[in-house]
């Protein structure tokens, strides 16, 4: 276990160190992630071929996810955390190697999709299932508002900084987010401590590897058994569906406005304002609202305001509809998570984190490969209508379940049962 994880967390070394690498890789990632649309855009000139590559990445969240999950609850989670940033890093410097070299080609970004989305999986199920024992149970909701609200920090002027970076060169937002993987795994190098439970870092040092197919039935025999987190898992699923069609879709009706690359990144400069306006408010927001209540509220929020898009008549207005829409997402998202984590046993939460994130990514990874034939087949504008009736049905569903509108995260000082094998 990590030293006084009962401290406040501006107190809390391990903590500290987590949350500074998570916002210097964070950076690099929102650098890279749009000079990367930017880049398949100008190779390709098709959004289908974007949608394939962002899938693929998102994909691996789901194929290689629940293994993931069962790794990270049978390994060291700060030594696999490490590794993996390592090989982020690794696979990113090759990428901006190939562009500086020439040789760049689509086959290599199919690769590097899917190795750093394995890697990304695998360091976002060690990381998640880590955090309850950094910070200890009665700071977990904070902790998580923290660290999403870090991430939304970077967001904010993340894409516009990536469309900068990018004018000035294609090589060097590669070569930034290259660096800042390995400084996040300096931060996890100076952590102290093991971050799992003595019961469970023995108990899985005795498995064999011919155990992983009942690990991992195991993590989702408890997930399929808790009724609140399956439903909103299945709703997030589709909710994330919609997101990955309407990130192209946005971008397209952003196109049509005749908006230069630098006014796009602005776009999603208001998402991430209105992310990280969410993000400051969730601590406050989750300790004073029911989950059920929380996540009713966001689908409906996200069906009235999508539509909004297909009427904007400029980016900035684009922007504001972003903003708008992104407030509360954060706020839920800081819900569900603390409502899990509490819930499921250390020896669990690994497999159990990684169901949700696989569920969800995978719902993400099929919106963004759709998005382009959904735009192909009926226009920016009416595929913004239809994913705004997706979401409608999606906020009555979850209004007509009783179970979920009881549920509260407040009751989350109740200690989970242990799990017998």
């Amino acid at each position: 276990m990590p030293a006084s994880p009962e401290l406040p967390l501006r107190r809390n070394r391990n903590f500290l160190l987590l949350i500074s690498g998570q916002i210097v890789s964070s950076a690099g990632d929102q650098v890279q992630s749009f000079a990367l649309l930017l880049l398949l855009m100008a190779m390709t000139g098709h959004t289908g071929q974007v949608g394939l590559v962002l899938g693929l990445n998102t994909a691996s969240f789901l194929i290689f996810g629940l293994f993931a999950g069962a790794l990270a609850d049978r390994w060291d989670r700060r030594r696999t955390m490490i590794c993996c940033e390592i090989g982020r890093a690794a696979a990113t410097g090759a990428i901006a190697a190939a562009i500086a070299l020439g040789e760049l080609r689509l086959p290599y970004l199919y690769v590097f999709a899917v190795l750093t989305g394995m890697l990304s999986t695998l360091f976002q199920a060690a990381s998640i299932a880590a955090l309850p024992n950094v910070v200890g149970p009665d700071r977990l909701a904070r902790a998580i508002a923290a660290s999403q609200g870090a991430t939304n920090m970077v967001r904010v002027s993340g894409a516009f900084l990536g469309a900068v970076v990018y004018s000035f060169s294609r090589v060097m937002p590669f070569l930034l987010n290259s660096a800042s993987f390995l400084v996040s795994a300096g931060t996890l190098r100076l952590m102290h401590g093991s971050f799992e439970e003595e019961t469970a870092s023995a108990h899985s040092g005795e498995r064999s590897a011919t155990r992983m197919i009942g690990d991992i039935r195991a993590g989702l025999s408890w997930f399929w058994q808790q009724p609140v987190i399956r439903f909103l898992t299945i709703v997030q699923t589709a909710d994330s569906l919609r997101y990955g069609c309407g990130y192209l879709v946005i971008i397209s009706l952003a196109e049509a406005l005749n908006a230069k690359p630098t006014e796009i990144g602005l776009v999603f400069t208001g998402a991430a304002v209105g992310a990280l306006a969410g993000s400051l408010l969730a601590g406050w927001a989750v300790a004073r609202f029911a989950l059920g209540h929380i996540a009713v509220v966001m689908l409906w929020a996200e069906a009235l305001i999508f539509p909004l898009y297909a009427i904007a008549p400029s980016a900035l207005c684009l922007g504001i509809i972003a903003a708008a829409e992104s407030v509360i997402a954060p706020i839920y998202s800081v819900a569900i998570s603390t409502y899990c984590l509490a819930r499921a046993p250390d020896q669990l939460r690994g497999r159990t984190s990684a169901a949700m994130t696989g569920l969800t990514t995978g719902g993400l990874s099929l919106g963004a490969m759709l998005g382009g034939v959904l735009i192909a087949a009926l226009g920016a504008r009416a595929a913004t209508v239809a994913l705004a009736a997706w979401l409608a049905v999606l906020a009555l569903s979850t209004t007509l379940n009783r179970r979920v509108r009881s549920a509260r995260t407040a009751d989350r000082g109740r200690r989970p049962a242990q799990r017998s094998g």
